[in-house]
């Protein structure tokens, strides 16, 4: 995908759920009315399968889930060291996401929007391993936001608009009309291959 088209994209999937970042406490203390409301939420899920069948050759392996479920696919050339794998193998599954809200002071700007992304994977020899990670971060306003409704439509600054719906709808009433937001979403995703328990 062309990047230009997958920010904007991105943009508005960051703007679509910043909802959630209204579900979480305020991050850190602050002083009465020293600083603009600021919110951040994160979640952790881990799953792990099993080696069910692979194909060096190919390179199509399959996974069976905790519960039973298997899932078939091709490993991709970014796989390192596939031949390490072996059937029976454990793959441990990571995948960490974070959404952070803050309302920018009056007369702050904008900070930069922007996407940075980072990947780390096994060494040679080494069973396969590796993390993707990616942050994108989005400025928006808030043009409308109706509490019997309990919605919020924001602006992105690309000109394009998203009706929220808070998971804590009491948090719209500390915003307003007008007050724009720095939206930071954060995601990662680690994956590692375990050799198989010895069998006692």
């Amino acid at each position: 995908m062309r990047k230009t088209g997958f920010a904007l994209f991105f943009g508005l999937l960051v703007l679509s759920i910043a909802a959630g970042g209204w579900a979480a406490e305020p991050a850190g203390k602050s002083p009465a009315k020293a600083e603009p409301p600021a919110w951040k939420t994160s979640s952790l899920a881990e799953e792990t399968a099993t080696v069910e069948a692979i194909d060096q050759t190919t390179r199509m392996v399959t996974l069976k889930g905790p519960k039973g479920n298997s899932v078939t696919f091709k490993a991709g050339e970014e796989v390192r060291n596939l031949a390490q794998v072996k059937v029976g193998d454990e793959v441990k599954f990571a995948y960490y996401e974070s959404v952070a809200v803050r309302v920018l002071k009056a007369g702050e700007a904008f900070p930069a929007a922007g996407e940075s992304s980072a990947m780390s994977r096994a060494k040679p020899g080494d069973k396969p391993a590796g993390v993707v990670a990616k942050e994108v971060t989005v400025g928006a306003t808030i043009t409308a936001i109706d509490k019997k409704a309990k919605t919020a439509t924001l602006k992105g600054e690309n000109g394009k608009s998203v009706t929220v719906t808070p998971l804590r709808p009491e948090k719209l009433d500390e915003v307003k009309v007008g007050d724009r937001l720095v939206i930071t979403y954060t995601e990662a995703v680690a994956v590692k291959v375990e050799p198989a328990a010895k069998k006692k």
